[in-house]
């Protein structure tokens, strides 16, 4: 199967900034729109082979580079938000929302979010639910519940606290894959492994991190399907998946009742870059696949 056609547009964020965004589409009308937000120093190129295999399933794939990374670093720089901080990059993902659903009216829309993209996703839930037929976090947590572990273990917050469990290690990001080619080729990119601003850093845990308790999580419709991809060793989902459990209980205390969660076993962070990356991305097709044909 060929790569799918992609195309870059820019989108005005409602700051003004210029936020750079892609789509790739299907030979036919798409069943759906896969938007995914990627997450934390790296950028939309990374989920190419995810976009081919979805657009071979019959999907429309957007993305966009979050401010502070690839493209869209041009705005700030890089690991810089601005002045809006995190939240404005969740207002950015609602632009391309708007993009999509508007080249292809009617079509369901399922957000996949990422590691600081799925804590993103958290914030988008609380505030265009009702854009959404589907939800899928990958590498999530509970970002409150993540940060206290942290402090309590007397580490800072951030990527560069994740690989300790994989000592001694060859890299300083084996803790993303299993896969060696795939870790050498983040630590290749000039566009990935940097640390955030500390303004930007600081914004993303304490806007996601009160995300789960927020009231407006109670007007969320109960049968939104959620789906959950974790690695069993992934560092930013707890031990035991302790970190998803937290914010999966409060998700379905709050009433949403349509909630799975797919661990795979010997995974780490990236599952759409580990080993079992095939196997990952048909279970994802499938639940889309289901997810389309119960909204039909």
């Amino acid at each position: 199967m060929p790569p799918s056609p992609t195309t870059a547009f820019t989108v005005i964020a409602a700051d003004g900034a210029r936020v750079t965004a892609y789509r790739a589409l299907p030979a036919g009308r798409p069943r759906g729109i896969v938007q995914v937000a990627h997450g934390m120093a790296e950028h939309a190129a990374r989920y190419r082979r995810l976009a081919d295999a979805l657009t071979a399933a019959g999907y429309a794939l957007y993305a966009n580079d979050h401010r502070g990374h690839g493209a869209s670093a041009a705005v700030h720089g890089l690991g810089e938000f601005g002045p809006g901080g995190f939240q404005s990059l969740v207002d950015d993902m609602a632009a391309v929302s708007r993009v999509a659903q508007a080249e292809t009216p009617n079509t369901p829309l399922i957000l996949l979010g990422h590691s600081m993209g799925s804590f993103a996703a958290q914030l988008y839930l609380l505030e265009h639910h009702a854009r959404l037929a589907g939800l899928v976090l990958s590498g999530t947590a509970a970002v409150d519940a993540l940060v206290e572990a942290m402090a309590a273990a007397g580490e800072a917050a951030g990527p560069g606290s994740m690989n300790a469990a994989f000592a001694p290690a060859r890299t300083d990001f084996d803790w993303l894959s299993r896969d060696e080619a795939e870790v050498d080729a983040y630590v290749a990119d000039p566009l990935c492994g940097f640390p955030l601003a500390d303004a930007a850093m600081a914004s993303v845990l304490q806007t996601a991190g009160a995300a789960r308790h927020d009231p407006r999580l109670a007007s969320v419709r109960g049968d939104l399907p959620v789906y959950v991809i974790s690695g069993e060793h992934d560092p930013v989902t707890g031990p035991s998946q302790a970190f998803v459990d937290t914010l999966l209980g409060s998700w379905r205390g709050a009433g949403l009742g349509r909630v799975d969660h797919t661990v795979y076993p010997g995974g780490r962070h990236e599952m759409f870059n580990e080993t079992s990356r095939d196997a990952v991305t048909a279970d994802l097709i499938a639940w889309l696949d289901a997810t389309v044909a119960r909204g039909a």
